[in-house]
């Protein structure tokens, strides 16, 4: 696909470079439902998984290739035969399927991780990109690690993709490694280098090691690409991606000096960003670009005096234009189950009968527990709903006894595959013996690297949120529960991460039951 002058191709890869990121892995239905509503919101193209990689990323990339309704859906493959056909095999339903297949370029690389010369790597591109062309009509080929290839094998080599039938070519900041400048010159260079460079759309793929990820696609733009690889939030391997959100932005709030235009409506950002952040369990940093908790709220005096005055003299956007809606206190234990999908509506859920009414009724228990449910009560409480609704093993009732003269107990009872079991634990506190007591029930050896505590919104009355994330062997997760009670909250989210770990191990090792 070739992009016209101004029209800029959004290509999210927040489903495979998103989710490489340490603890980031997110089950079938998560990733079916951040596809969806990729989608929906006017995502170009959606990377949707590296089908080679597992049997559940090759499910899930099937899965959304069926279900797509606009967007390209592309799988990533090495430029491995096996790897090419098992793509090919995995996007072949799609409306629009496409291949996007890569190898190294630079000296390092070659000499370090592939061990080829450069002419055998000519030869492998030529290959598998000829094999995908193949496959499908559309292949993506990226030169990993470009900005530090040279650009004369550069071109010798996005000119063997081009001959063999390449689309579009990538030339990825693969270590974050280039500064503005190097990257749009090398698009310049190879445009003007490379024969048929005019039949193909370029494409920028930057990380964000140095803080230069943004700006670097940004620059890429300037320098001929029309394409943009970006995730939500901008997660990814190391320090992350370029962030779909900003970069969407920085074109619709700067077309004087970005005269571009994306497919993407804004309005849908900060929902797309609460439900990636929820799926993954990372949480968004409060000064976060577009996004952020603080993204448009105004502390200083100076400030609050020019926003009362004029909103345009500190807001360069508006916050209904990335979707943030000022925050409501009409909901409560009065409300109706009508007024409620209407507040659903509005946050951009849209749930089904059955999730609707199991949304509604802990709507109800929260509303009876909290005397002001704000919008962001209702988010936490529906996407750890979304988050937690396949999950095999439940917290069902929860007793600490803790204070001053210990030790600290916790009675726990946890539903595993519809079996009830309880247990009581002691621990040096009261998260601690919590802990201890899953343990009990759900034996294993994940050590806890992290555990993380913050109110989602202001009062005494606050619900808790808690981030957990737990290592066992190379194996990363992180989950997120949300309860008024922060210990409640606590064993949530450490049951979710435990549900996240046996989704990686294929298993649950559970026991059936423990005398107490």
């Amino acid at each position: 696909m070739t992009a016209s002058t101004d029209r800029v191709v959004i290509f999210d890869t927040t489903l495979r470079d998103g989710e490489q990121c340490p603890g980031a892995t997110m089950t079938f239905e998560e990733k079916l439902q951040v596809a969806s509503l990729l989608d929906k919101m006017g995502v170009d193209v959606i990377e949707a998984g590296f089908p080679i990689a597992s049997n559940g990323d090759f499910e899930a990339v099937s899965e959304i290739a069926r279900r797509a309704d606009n967007a390209i859906i592309a799988g990533l493959a090495r430029a491995i035969p096996g790897d090419i056909a098992r793509c090919g095999e995995a996007v072949r339903h799609a409306r629009r399927p496409r291949i996007h297949t890569f190898v190294s370029t630079s000296p390092i690389h070659l000499a370090h991780q592939m061990r080829k010369t450069e002419e055998q790597v000519l030869e492998i591109i030529a290959a598998t990109v000829a094999q995908a062309r193949n496959l499908v009509d559309d292949v993506e080929w990226s030169a990993m690690d470009a900005t530090r290839t040279s650009h004369e094998y550069l071109a010798r080599a996005v000119e063997a993709a081009i001959k063999a039938g390449a689309t579009t070519i990538n030339l990825p900041d693969t270590v974050g490694y280039a500064t503005p400048d190097e990257y749009r010159a090398m698009f310049v260079a190879m445009r003007e280098r490379v024969p048929g460079a005019d039949k193909v759309t370029f494409s920028t793929h930057c990380h964000d090691d140095l803080g230069l990820a943004v700006a670097n696609s940004l620059a890429g733009l300037a320098g001929g690409a029309r394409q943009i690889e970006c995730t939500i939030n901008g997660i990814g391997e190391r320090a992350g991606n370029a962030a779909l959100e900003e970069i969407v932005m920085a074109i619709r709030t700067r077309g004087d000096v970005l005269p571009y235009e994306t497919g993407v409506e804004s309005t849908m950002l900060t929902r797309i960003s609460r439900l990636v952040s929820a799926a993954t369990s990372f949480p968004v940093q409060y000064n976060k670009a577009i996004i952020g908790k603080n993204a448009f709220a105004h502390e200083s005096g100076i400030h609050q005096d020019g926003m009362l005055k004029h909103n345009e003299t500190y807001e360069i956007m508006t916050p209904a234009s990335v979707g943030v809606t000022k925050t409501s206190l009409v909901m409560g234990k009065h409300s109706g189950r009508a007024a409620f999908k209407d507040k659903l509506k509005a946050l951009g859920y849209e749930l089904g009968d059955n999730q609707l009414q199991d949304a509604f009724t802990r709507f109800k228990e929260l509303a009876d527990r909290k005397k002001h449910v704000y919008d962001e009560d209702i988010e936490a409480l529906v996407d750890n709903q979304i988050a937690s609704s396949h999950d095999r093993i439940k917290v069902l009732s929860l007793t600490v006894i803790a204070g001053t003269m210990g030790p600290q107990s916790a009675t726990l009872t946890l539903d595993i595959d519809g079996v009830h079991t309880t247990v009581q634990a002691v621990g040096n506190g009261p998260v601690d013996a919590i802990f201890n007591a899953i343990r009990r029930v759900v034996p294993h050896e994940a050590t806890l690297s992290l555990y993380q505590v913050h109110a989602v919104t202001e009062g005494t009355d606050a619900q808790a949120e808690v981030s957990v994330r737990l290592e066992e062997g190379d194996k990363s997760v992180t989950a997120r529960g949300a309860d008024p009670d922060t210990l409640v909250a606590s064993a949530r989210a450490y049951v979710a991460a435990l549900n996240k770990l046996s989704v990686k191990r294929g298993q649950i090792n559970a026991q059936a039951a423990i005398s107490a």
